[in-house]
């Protein structure tokens, strides 16, 4: 009886079509038409909004690297150490251009914002640095006082960090806390996929980015002409100038 009023329900040429491709983001559950033209909307539907997240994010990030700095380096002849990163937060910065055209999409760009600008906020200030050569000409300077000398470049991945917040399970998780509803279709798929994206992502960009322009200065307390001609700055300060991460 149920496969008599199946027969009767579609069009011999609904029962079966040509399934969807292997890159689209759902799969149908059979080959009617009806599935799978369900399954490609869909797959459409989330490819627009993970576009549009990822930019929203990609802007977010942008925005930082060009903006932040790094203050209250210490310094100790050519050794630099210590120091606070100050920038914006990201989670307004994604909220301004996340998708949000739907009561839906509303919810999931707010989780994502939130989760992904705590786990920033929490590495940022968990950045220093280690004790790095950043001034060798601090090693030894003919002056009572070193004017601002800008650091070596060396790459963010040289300075310590702790990025515990910002790895795919944290951020998942996070994201489903603001999400509130465990058990909604896809949103755990979905905040998966970022999560894992945006940690891929990171990591390189660590890897790529050079911390420069941190201005250095400090004074030389044994400079003693001419019988101490040169000597250590003691005591310097480091302050990065805005967009010193690019």
């Amino acid at each position: 009886m149920a496969r008599k009023i199946y027969d009767m329900a579609f069009a011999d040429q609904e029962k079966a079509v040509p399934p969807n491709q292997p890159l689209n983001l759902f799969r149908e559950s059979t080959l009617n038409k009806y599935h799978v033209d369900t399954a490609k909307g869909m797959g459409e539907k989330f490819e627009k909004y993970i576009e549009g997240i990822c930019g929203a994010i990609w802007s977010a990030v942008n925005t930082w690297t060009s903006t932040a700095t790094i203050q209250g380096v210490m310094i100790f002849g050519p050794v630099a150490t210590g120091g606070m990163v100050v920038g914006p937060p990201l989670t307004p910065l994604i909220l301004s251009q996340g998708p949000m055209t739907t009561p839906m999409e509303l919810r999931y760009t707010t989780a994502i914002a939130t989760a992904i600008g705590n786990g920033w906020l929490t590495w940022q200030s968990s950045i220093k640095v280690p004790g790095l050569p950043w001034y060798p000409a601090f090693a030894a300077f003919p002056a009572p006082v070193a004017p601002p000398m800008p650091n070596i470049p060396m790459p963010l991945v040289t300075l310590v960090s702790v990025d515990a917040s910002l790895a795919p399970g944290a951020l998942k998780g996070m994201m489903m806390g603001t999400f509130g509803d465990p058990t909604a279709l896809h949103a755990a798929d979905l905040f998966d996929a970022v999560s894992q994206a945006f940690n891929s992502v990171f990591m390189m960009y660590k890897l790529s980015t050079i911390v420069k322009n941190v201005l250095g200065t400090g004074p030389i307390p044994t400079f003693a002409p001419p019988i101490v001609p040169v000597g250590p700055v003691v005591g310097g300060i480091g302050t990065g100038l805005p967009g010193c991460f690019t």
